[in-house]
């Protein structure tokens, strides 16, 4: 059982496959009845909802408070705003009827053609649209504003190639809206949530991202500009992390949401939205995990410490439990999440291997012998070693531990994106660097169509215009045409 537990796909051999097994293996999520979408399992629930707790004291503590928007839009609303519409409009599901009825042909259950919908309801891709409709109703004067919400709920997408966490028609996702009296105070939010998103990308995922502006090309639909974090997979691919988008007044004309400025004057307010999703889950995985499983960060770990006692009869396991005890409470009292698997139907084998596969931080074994040495063995899962420590003062080791290992891991990524992160001139050296995956900073001419050419003959994107980093001058790696600063070039998920 052991060994079927760590029965995975090499990442060398087959990186795309080892993700789906380790999805799968390690209880995260699995696919459901319904084409694209998936079931979250309890594990991988508990890790997105250590996610999404750290992310709603980040938000709160900025003022932004959640609300509840409704799932359903009137297909007029998503038409209001042109580009907005022309960006999702392929991945809408369309609601169109309102009750079901049994064939009298004894063909089960049909749509009851009398029971169409005057107006379609579109499953929301995104809540831009019910929402400005809803604050046109909360605003009035400037004193109205600004309106910081957030809320958590699902979103429907059509796509059409899916994987879990990744990409997926349905997936769970943060989305803030705001509105502002004004565009310096809506931008300055814009780039206030861009950077929570990056704290928490590093601190948190222990995953270093890069910050930039999206091109134009690659903004979000009906956006004025579009801010992103972008991550490296340990393929190469980018994978875009979380992004913010100053809207500007362009749904507040959408949909006539005014308000009577400080002077006197009817103005249009000011907006962005910003979200994050369920494919930080995946971006999770890809960054640590190894061939054995999981490497979680210990700050998003549900389980932090998991403690195994080895024992031959229940006189030892009571003698172990008891020594155990005060661990526990220790460890507790820290913050620390801890499990005490003294459960009789698995063996410690199996245990251990489970426990690796689910890349719980630190395990610690303790047996009859361990007991009479006042020791105990700790395994850490970022380096799978194995030593010993002294019983007394291992709560204090391990709660150092814990922080050293979520520091090693992001070094890990860290490196792993610097040694995969180049600098080319010319387009032919672009077509080479490119093949090997992945980040590549070169000059480009800032045109769409230089852009969409890089995009059809080598698959590769603009992930960002970075917002540090080099701002040398140059000249565009195709066109030769002047460039105002390098950006960041490759495949992406």
């Amino acid at each position: 059982m052991a060994k079927e537990l760590k029965d995975l796909t090499k990442r060398a051999d087959n990186y795309s496959q080892w993700y789906n097994d380790l999805v799968v293996k390690a209880d995260l999520a699995e696919q459901s009845a319904v084409r694209g979408c998936m079931v979250i399992k309890p594990y991988g629930y508990a890790i997105w909802e250590k996610m999404q707790q750290t992310l709603d004291r980040m938000f709160k503590a900025t003022d932004v408070q959640n609300a509840y928007f409704p799932l359903l839009i009137p297909k007029s609303y998503l038409c209001r705003e042109a580009e907005h519409v022309e960006g999702f409009a392929k991945e809408c599901a369309v609601v169109t009827h309102y009750r079901l009825k049994n064939d009298p042909n004894g063909n089960g259950v049909v749509v009851d053609p009398d029971a169409r919908l005057e107006e379609e309801l579109i499953v929301r891709p995104t809540s831009e649209t019910i929402i400005w409709s809803t604050y046109k109703n909360w605003i009035h004067s400037y004193r109205d504003l600004p309106i910081l919400c957030n809320q958590w709920c699902n979103v429907m997408r059509w796509e059409m190639r899916t994987r879990m966490f990744l990409r997926t028609a349905e997936f769970l996702w943060q989305e803030g809206h705001c509105a502002h009296a004004t565009a310096e105070e809506s931008e300055a939010r814009t780039v206030q949530m861009i950077n929570i998103y990056a704290d928490f990308a590093e601190k948190y995922m222990a995953m270093p991202v890069i910050k930039g502006v999206k091109s134009a090309n690659e903004r979000f639909a009906g956006a004025v500009n579009t801010y992103t974090i972008e991550a490296m997979m340990q393929d190469g691919k980018a994978l875009q992390s979380g992004t913010s988008h100053n809207l500007g007044q362009n749904f507040a004309k959408a949909f006539d949401v005014t308000f009577v400025n400080k002077d006197n004057k009817p103005e249009y307010v000011w907006a962005n939205s910003w979200g994050v999703s369920t494919r930080l889950m995946g971006a999770l995985i890809m960054t640590h995990s190894d061939d054995n499983g999981l490497v979680l960060p210990p700050h998003l770990a549900p389980i932090q410490v998991v403690i195994v006692p080895i024992y031959k009869n229940s006189e030892q396991l009571a003698e172990i439990s008891k020594a155990v005890e005060p661990i526990l409470l220790q460890l507790r009292e820290m913050g620390i999440s801890v499990k005490y698997d003294d459960a009789e139907n698995r063996r410690p084998g199996f245990k251990f291997a489970d426990y690796e596969l689910k890349g719980i931080p630190v395990r610690l074994a303790i047996g009859a012998r361990d007991l009479e040495n006042g020791t105990v063995e700790l395994m850490r899962r970022d380096t799978l070693e194995k030593s010993v420590h002294a019983l007394e003062g291992i709560a204090g080791y391990v709660r150092d531990l814990l922080e050293e290992i979520q520091e090693n891991i992001f070094q890990k990524a860290l490196k792993l994106r610097e040694s995969m992160t180049r600098t080319v001139e010319t387009y032919d050296e672009f077509k080479v660097e490119i093949e090997k995956g992945g980040f590549i900073l070169a000059h480009w001419d800032g045109t769409p169509e230089t852009e969409e050419l890089i995009k059809n003959e080598t698959k590769a994107t603009i992930r960002c215009i970075p917002l540090d980093g080099d701002t040398t001058p140059g000249v565009c790696m195709v066109t030769g045409r002047p460039s105002a600063r390098r950006v960041l070039f490759a495949r992406n998920y």
